[in-house]
């Protein structure tokens, strides 16, 4: 965990405040040494492939200055302090080069795989959803077809016009053509906009969430991947934008910070393989409350991977 140092003074026993030092995500350590690692956290400050507010460059950041509220209590409601019990990195961010967008994709595969080579897992920060699928590409040299669980407003299966076309809406389509995940094992929960093709993934819509409650979509979810390795790509706009205003395509009708939560609780011991939370937009963000659920939702991601080993 975090350096808590104690201190007794005039005012008596305090801890090292979360306002000092640099913000790394929950105040873990920065370094690029990967030995003896269970999770390596990286940023990707790229938002070039977003259709609509651009901002989630600076999710990366965002998101790790909200950590920095919670780094002195272990995370609420789960049987692990997963900051104690496991050695957790704060990797850095992906080098984007916004002269060559071309470029990216390969460059954050790279990234990806380097930290999957040494048989550590990866938390992506993002930036837009583009970035899953380069993310996936690296996962499944390791893994091989993966299922996925994707927290989400959107399905993202809008049929690319190219293959090399870069865009945050068409991830899931790339990713299923090229026989990256199963879709027949995968599920997206939250969805409430339209799209003629989704491609054979189960969909738990936003609608069924709410009438129906989260052990329904627990139990559905659990139904559905069973043990398969899973990829965890949680999309903010997910949530209501009550709750996260800060992101690029809000849509109204969203659930709640803790339906989201008490979901990921109940599928406890699902096989997560790797995890990112993306589209946080801190310029749509005024009062910050969307990086704060960012933050608090890749904790529990983090909770729900260990929760598996």
């Amino acid at each position: 965990m975090a350096e808590s140092k104690s201190l007794l003074g005039n005012f008596g026993y305090s801890t090292t405040p979360s306002f000092s030092g640099l913000p790394t995500f929950f105040g873990q350590p920065y370094t690029q040494d990967l030995q003896d690692v269970d999770i390596a956290v990286s940023g990707v400050p790229f938002d070039c492939a977003t259709s609509n507010r651009p901002g989630t460059r600076f999710g990366p950041r965002g998101i790790r200055e909200a950590s920095l509220l919670q780094i002195h209590e272990p995370p609420y409601g789960w049987d692990v302090d997963v900051f104690s019990d496991y050695k957790i990195i704060d990797y850095g961010d992906v080098q984007v080069d916004y002269g060559d967008v071309r470029g990216f994709p390969q460059r954050l595969q790279n990234h990806v795989g380097r930290i999957l080579d040494q048989n550590v897992t990866s938390l992506v920060l993002g930036g837009d959803h583009y970035i899953t699928y380069p993310i996936l590409k690296a996962h499944a040299k390791i893994h091989g077809r993966m299922s996925l669980l994707q927290f989400d407003a959107h399905s993202d299966t809008w049929k690319a016009n190219e293959p090399t076309d870069i865009d945050h809406g068409t991830m899931l389509y790339h990713a299923i053509n090229e026989g990256l995940i199963d879709p027949g094992s995968s599920v997206q929960v939250g969805i409430r906009t339209t799209n003629q093709e989704p491609m054979g993934m189960n969909i738990i819509d936003s609608f069924e969430v709410h009438e129906k409650g989260s052990q329904f979509v627990a139990d559905k979810i659990r139904e559905i991947l069973g043990n398969n390795p899973t990829y965890l790509t949680f999309d903010i706009d997910s949530l209501d934008p009550a709750y996260a205003p800060g992101t690029g395509t809000p849509v109204w009708g969203g659930l709640t910070p803790i339906q989201v939560a008490v979901i990921l609780r109940k599928i406890m011991g699902i096989n997560v393989i790797g995890m990112d939370v993306v589209e946080v937009s801190p310029p749509y963000d005024t009062s910050g409350i969307t990086s704060v659920a960012g933050a608090h939702v890749a904790v529990d991601l983090i909770c729900l991977w260990a929760s598996g080993k």
